[in-house]
């Protein structure tokens, strides 16, 4: 069994091919697929998904780059919709200073909005990080009271970062980047304990060799638990069965 623990399927990139993209999915074994929301308006694209072969997991919150755009959501709002048994986990949250750092402030407002209703609803929040990861751990670090725990999306941190993240109670998303041969993730992960990464794609975005430049799909994961098993090295199988589960009991699905 393969989990994309990351992934935008409910993106207008998919509507012309979603069958053909689901089935090639299942193909590979994907069986959960995890859909972390950009604003609420994600939540109505996510409704018309279903593949007999797949189950699909909703979140909600407001990506920060959102933010940057005016976009608002109110705690108590982003708190009632938690609360239904519908959504598994709280994002996508975090920070983004790669595009403009003139929203620091209110980035960061939102971050620990989204670490508060994560930790009255008992569920994981998802993180976001793009050129701010000593502001993210930092907040992680202080909003920590014991039940706050989550993943951080997409990592590509330094081995100490990685430690930290992990002390601080997160699990680290492993997707694209960890197959790209500059980017040093791949040796940086190999430092790393298997038992608190899951996988991810990000799909439409990161796509991983051999199909990096190509849109990408949830049937690619397939490409990060390969390279995953070669950097550990250990089985493909092993892999597959040690990130689905901590998947599975990080976002309490049975």
């Amino acid at each position: 069994m393969l989990i994309d623990t990351h992934c935008h399927i409910y993106l207008d990139q998919f509507q012309d091919d979603i069958n053909e993209v689901l089935n090639r999915a299942a193909e590979v074994q994907v069986k959960h697929i995890f859909m972390p929301a950009i604003n609420l308006g994600s939540l109505t694209q996510m409704e018309s998904l279903s593949h007999p072969d797949i189950q699909f997991h909703k979140m909600t919150g407001l990506h920060p780059t959102e933010l940057n755009e005016g976009e608002e959501l109110p705690e108590a709002i982003l708190f009632q919709k938690c609360q239904e048994p519908d959504f598994v986990a709280v994002g996508e949250t975090g920070l983004d200073y790669y595009w403009s750092d003139e929203y620091k402030k209110e980035q960061k407002a939102s971050l620990r909005m989204h670490c508060r209703v994560a930790k009255q609803v008992g569920k994981p929040v998802i993180l976001h990080n793009r050129e701010s990861t000593d502001d993210l751990l930092q907040i992680i670090e202080e909003e920590q009271d014991g039940n706050l725990r989550g993943i951080w999306h997409c990592f590509n941190g330094s081995v100490e970062e990685g430690k930290r993240a992990i002390d601080l109670g997160l699990h680290l998303g492993i997707g694209g980047v960890l197959t790209f041969k500059n980017a040093g993730v791949d040796q940086t992960v190999a430092q790393l304990p298997l038992g608190r990464m899951v996988l991810e794609t990000d799909a439409p975005y990161l796509s991983p060799e051999p199909k990096r430049g190509e849109r990408n799909e949830p049937a690619y994961v397939q490409y990060v638990g390969q390279r995953l098993a070669e950097v550990m090295e250990i089985s493909v199988h092993d892999v597959r069965k040690r990130t689905s589960g901590t998947a599975l009991q990080l976002f309490n699905i049975q």
